[in-house]
């Protein structure tokens, strides 16, 4: 027999519980590939918001609750090991509760509780809030961003990926800058962990990658603001310390150890031939940005 392939989700998948397997992982698998074109249409999108994070300098606050809050607690939580950043934050709907529990389901139900959330973080007009959610129209996320647009901060819906005829409708009224990734219907409809969560994933990562090469917390393409945490990361930071500045890796040991695990600030040592103290007030200087304070004073 003739082996029927599913090519996307888009192909009527009423019959999914009676096909082989390999059909179901076809619908799951194929489907995300669509996910990357309706991604790369609001790249523009992505780099503005990156853009103003990058400029206010101050915190990203992200919003979520369900599958969509947890991939934006993800890329909170590696903002400080890859880059160096604790200023990301991320306020997860029924976080004190089970995962994947029922009462953390109905926590996104509570929007005073998403309200409350941002009432206690005190932000302020350098933060970025960013809201994470697949219906834009999830309560807990909505009470967040209210409470923040009336503290006068920068509000800003990162993420909204929909389901079939879904609109950012409900959400675009909360929110100063919003972006759309329409992903079309699920292999499973209404399972938001799916094509809505890949393009969580990879619109945020884009947006965090982007607003930390911004803010200075790279040099070039190399990790320069990674945390040394660990034998692997130590090894991590010299390799990068040789390839940033051509030194030896005793060098590269040498400035580490003088900049106590400070990448950033070794990289500086060595490209401008300074000491630990003044390469710390240079990066000081420029707020972190690690090429700008190698060229500040060249």
């Amino acid at each position: 027999m003739e082996e029927r392939l599913v090519l996307t989700t888009r192909e009527p998948l009423d019959d999914l519980d009676l096909r082989p397997t390999v059909e179901i992982v076809r619908a799951v698998v194929r489907g995300h590939g669509e996910v990357l074109a309706a991604v790369t249409a609001v790249e523009p999108a992505i780099a503005a918001l990156a853009d103003l994070a990058a400029e206010r300098n101050g915190r990203v606050i992200y919003v979520g609750a369900g599958s969509g809050g947890r991939i934006a607690a993800l890329d909170a939580s590696e903002w400080g090991p890859t880059f160096g950043e604790d200023r990301a934050i991320a306020l997860l709907a029924g976080a004190d509760e089970v995962a994947g529990s029922r009462a953390e389901a109905a926590a996104e139900d509570d929007g005073e509780a998403g309200a409350a959330a941002i009432r206690a973080l005190d932000v302020s007009g350098d933060d970025v809030v960013v809201g994470v959610t697949a219906s834009g129209t999830t309560p807990y996320v909505l009470g967040a961003l209210a409470a923040a647009r009336g503290r006068e901060s920068a509000v800003c819906d990162a993420e909204c990926p929909l389901i079939a005829a879904v609109t950012c409708a409900p959400i675009a009224a909360a929110v100063d800058h919003e972006i759309c990734v329409r992903v079309g219907p699920e292999a499973i409809e209404g399972s938001t962990r799916l094509k809505a969560g890949t393009a969580q994933k990879l619109v945020l990562n884009a947006f965090s990658t982007a607003v930390m090469v911004r803010r200075g917390r790279t040099y070039g393409r190399l990790m320069a603001g990674m945390r040394v945490a660990n034998a692997k990361l130590r090894a991590r930071a010299v390799s990068v310390l040789v390839t940033a500045t051509a030194c030896t890796e005793e060098q590269a040991q040498a400035a580490l150890a003088a900049a106590r695990d400070d990448v950033g600030q070794a990289i500086v040592m060595l490209v401008g031939s300074v000491d630990a103290a003044t390469a710390e007030e240079r990066l000081r200087a420029t707020q972190g940005a690690i090429r700008r304070a190698t060229e500040k004073w060249s």
